[in-house]
């Protein structure tokens, strides 16, 4: 039964606790409240909101930037981990045995076919203690390598840190390591590159600068650090380059010793002179550290010259030409960063070469032949200066098959093969034609440069459109050729045609072009002047073999090889850099100088290459003062530069080979003609002779004269006087550069007077001295002329012309072709040039 009417239960259903106590407060609560409030509209219900969604919500990009609280906790973070990832490398990083050099395996390195070339591996090194090493070579080092050693810490992040930086950004290989991590590495690890063997050192040499004193670890450094020529420690490297114990070091020889830690190898000035200027400099930075830290007076400092090493002296399985061939193979493994030396220094490593054992014994029989067996050194001083360097490169793979380096590795320590300190002289030439048709160049008058094209070949012609200074290049012999084309001044060799051709093409381009064919950027004296076609620039013979293979190959470039394959352990561990070829030069501009080359070797200085009985193209080369005489030449298959240089054995000073082998003197188509063509004959006996396929420059076969038909007007460089008024000129010339003679042939007298040195008359145009001189010429025809027995070289016989009187020019000599000529020449004659 229900309730009373009206009771709670009334009109809606009953609900469980509906009628407790809190219900009820709750219902009277609540109607409190709502007869509080004024009547609201109906809202749609709200979710409570706490503190946290009070907050703006980050929107857009903001909600990619971290927070401060973010920011700090990932740097606690980093740090707390850091911190233990410390102290568990401390922890777990023991300090290991010593490493055992002494009982390192032999590296071998073979020829292409697997025949043995030479092992090296034999540990010199003898251990002193510190106190046999003198105070100024402990002060050198420490100069050279950690000049706060005794007060910083083992390791010196800052240093690592900039070393890494400066490295990544092509500052070059830097290891920022304190002498405490470099001992490490030399004594208990080894030369790897790897990120767990810096880690390792990075511990070890905080554990062992906490258990050793400095002494110890610099004594340690010093026994263990590689000085070059297979010198480990200071002692045997004080014994190697200077002949006494590490205690008799002085400053300027400790500060060499030093210097050579950074670089061993291209630091040593006897294996590489062409590197003297970068030894020097980081010798002077060794001085002068031990000056900024008081181990050196300055007036001490001042007073020091860079003291030049000895001859090396290498072990006997380095004799002949085995040393020359491992040093060559070291240097190309260092240069393309594939092995260093203290990495090659481990040991174990097989070299196979890509040099063919056959045709390096044709080398080493050519030279022998041809220039070696034939000096007299007993009764002929020159004798004793003459050395050889040669190299052959196959033109398709640019591979090197052959290289002699000297007479013996254990005599002639310098690889003459590769050293890169003598002129190249005219083997320079063949690169500004390379560059006059790769550039499509005109001469000043605007005719194409062809090998036709035609040149003025005055001796010591002053070159025009060049705004760096006067120059006017002296041709061999003096000889003065007049108009000449392009195609003859290379069978000639003419000075006086190239040196302006270079300025008509642009020098920087005559330089780009030699870069793109081979010779080095960095090659000594490969300046951007009028010079460069000259050969001033001093590449070594396996740079212009380099070079010479690119035309050889139509233009197309890839850089050499030395090597094959590197194993260790029966791996291939070593990853050799891949050989990319690419179109250096046109073939267009290669062939067109291939072509020309061969006219060389029909018609000018490249005959000796008519021996070997195949196509060749070739030129011949002279350094300045005849320190050294070049060939260089090709055939499709085979690529080979000889050079004969003069230096003195016992100051390593360049020398003349004036009267050497019993020859006035030494030319290219000389006895360097005669080693190439001995070895290019043996080396290609028995193959198949081939023949050039050449496309060569449009219009090359089409003479292109001067723009009018008289001679070019040539600013002479003393006068020039070509005398009467009518007749025929038959061509004398003054090879000593004072100007041109020419007799006339049933002329009238024909006078000249006037500091132009021009005629007044007659159909021949004179030059026009360089800072004046009076030209007097008087040639009187008569009949039944004679011939001046007084006058200088180059002389001619009027035909029906009258007496002949040799007149004198100013160098003192004399001079007669139809008349007399007295001139000064005030100008610029220059030193002599390389041809």
């Amino acid at each position: 039964m229900g309730g009373p009417a009206g009771g709670p239960s009334a009109g809606r259903p009953a609900t469980p606790g509906a009628d407790s106590p809190g219900a009820q407060l709750a219902a009277d609560g609540g109607a409190r409240e709502r007869s509080e409030q004024p009547e609201q509209p109906h809202q749609p219900q709200q979710p409570e909101r706490t503190k946290q969604s009070k907050r703006a919500k980050r929107t857009g990009w903001r909600r990619l930037v971290p927070t401060w609280r973010m920011v700090l906790g990932g740097f606690l973070t980093v740090v707390l981990l850091v911190i233990g990832a410390f102290f568990l490398g401390y922890s777990l990083v023991k300090i290991p045995p010593a490493n055992a050099l002494a009982m390192k395996q032999a590296n071998v390195y073979l020829y292409e076919d697997g025949t043995e070339i030479a092992r090296d591996g034999d540990i010199n090194r003898e251990n002193v203690t510190l106190a046999e090493v003198s105070k100024d070579a402990q002060h050198a080092v420490l100069a050279a390598e950690d000049r706060d050693f005794y007060t910083e810490s083992a390791v010196d992040p800052k240093a690592m840190l900039r070393a890494g930086w400066n490295t990544a950004t092509g500052k070059g290989k830097q290891s920022g390591s304190t002498i405490t991590q470099q001992y490490v590495k030399n004594y208990y690890l080894g030369q790897e590159q790897t990120v767990t063997r810096k880690v390792k050192e990075f511990f070890i040499s905080i554990k062992l600068d906490r258990n050793e004193p400095k002494d110890k670890i610099l004594e340690g450094y010093l026994n263990t650090s590689y000085f070059g020529r297979n010198a480990y420690g200071i002692q045997a490297a004080a014994q190697a380059y200077y002949g006494v114990k590490a205690k008799d070091l002085d400053p300027a020889r400790a500060a060499y010793l030093a210097a050579l830690v950074n670089a061993p190898s291209e630091y040593d000035v006897i294996a590489h002179p062409e590197n003297k200027a970068a030894a020097v400099a980081r010798w002077n930075y060794v001085l002068d550290g031990m000056v900024k830290k008081n181990w050196l007076s300055a007036s001490d400092r001042a007073g020091m010259k860079f003291p030049m090493p000895k001859e090396a002296t290498v072990p006997t399985n380095m004799a002949g030409q085995r040393g020359y061939l491992v040093r060559a193979v070291k240097d190309y493994l260092a240069k393309n960063n594939i092995l260093s030396e203290d990495e090659l220094a481990a040991g174990g490593y097989r070299i196979t070469t890509t040099l063919e054992k056959s045709k390096q014994d044709a080398f080493v029989k050519a030279v022998n032949d041809q220039v070696m067996s034939k000096l007299d050194k007993k009764n002929n001083p020159v004798d004793k200066y003459v050395r050889a360097g040669g190299a052959a490169v196959d033109p398709k793979t640019g591979e090197v098959v052959a290289m002699y380096g000297g007479i013996d590795y254990v005599k002639q320590f310098t690889n003459n093969a590769t050293r890169r300190d003598f002129q190249v002289g005219s083997t320079f030439k063949p690169f500004v034609l390379t560059a006059a048709v790769q550039n499509h160049s005109d001469t000043a008058d605007g005719r194409p440069i062809t090998p036709n094209t035609v040149y003025d070949g005055t001796n010591k012609r002053p070159v025009q459109g060049w705004n760096g200074g006067y120059y006017a290049p002296e041709n061999e012999d003096q000889h003065s050729y007049g108009n000449i084309t392009v195609r003859e001044a290379t069978d000639k060799s003419v000075n006086a045609v190239y040196a302006q051709m270079a300025v008509d093409v642009g020098s920087d381009k005559v330089k780009d072009t030699a870069v793109a064919l081979g010779v080095p950027s960095d090659t000594p004296e490969l300046i951007g002047s009028p010079s460069i076609a000259l050969g001033v620039a001093q590449a070594s013979v396996l740079d212009m073999a380099e070079a010479y293979a690119t035309l050889a190959n139509h233009g197309k470039h890839g850089t050499y090889t030395i090597i094959k394959k590197i194993t260790k352990d029966g791996a291939d561990v070593v990853d050799l850099p891949e050989r990319t070829t690419s179109q250096a030069v046109s073939r267009e501009a290669a062939d067109t100088t291939t072509a020309v080359l061969q006219s060389v070797v029909q018609n000018g200085t490249g005959a000796p290459a008519l021996a070997i009985g195949r196509p060749a193209a070739a030129k011949t080369g002279t350094a300045e003062n005849d320190q050294a005489a070049w060939f260089a030449g090709y055939t499709p298959d085979l690529a080979t530069v000889v050079s004969v240089m003069g230096q003195d054995p016992v100051t390593a000073a360049h020398k003349p080979l004036y009267g050497a082998l019993g020859l006035a003197r030494i030319n290219g188509s000389g006895p360097p003609g005669s080693i190439w063509a001995q070895f290019m004959g043996d080396a290609l006996k028995n193959t198949l002779a081939s023949d050039f396929d050449l496309q060569i420059q449009p219009g090359a076969d089409q003479t292109q004269p001067p723009p009018s038909s008289g001679a070019v007007e040539t600013p002479g460089t003393g006068g020039q006087d070509n005398g009467g008024t009518t007749g025929t000129d038959t061509g004398g010339q003054d090879t000593q550069g004072q100007g041109q003679v020419q007799g006339q042939t049933g002329g009238t007298t024909g006078d000249t007077t006037g500091t132009t040195g021009d005629t007044t008359a007659g159909d021949t145009t004179g030059g026009t001295p360089t800072t004046g001189g009076t030209d007097t010429g008087t040639t009187t025809g008569t009949t039944g002329g004679s011939t001046p027995t007084t006058g200088g070289a180059g002389g001619s016989t009027p035909t029906t012309g009258g007496s002949t009187t040799g007149g004198t020019s100013p160098s003192g000599g004399t001079t007669g072709d139809g008349g007399t000529t007295t001139g000064t020449d005030m100008g610029t004659w220059g030193g002599q040039n390389p041809t």
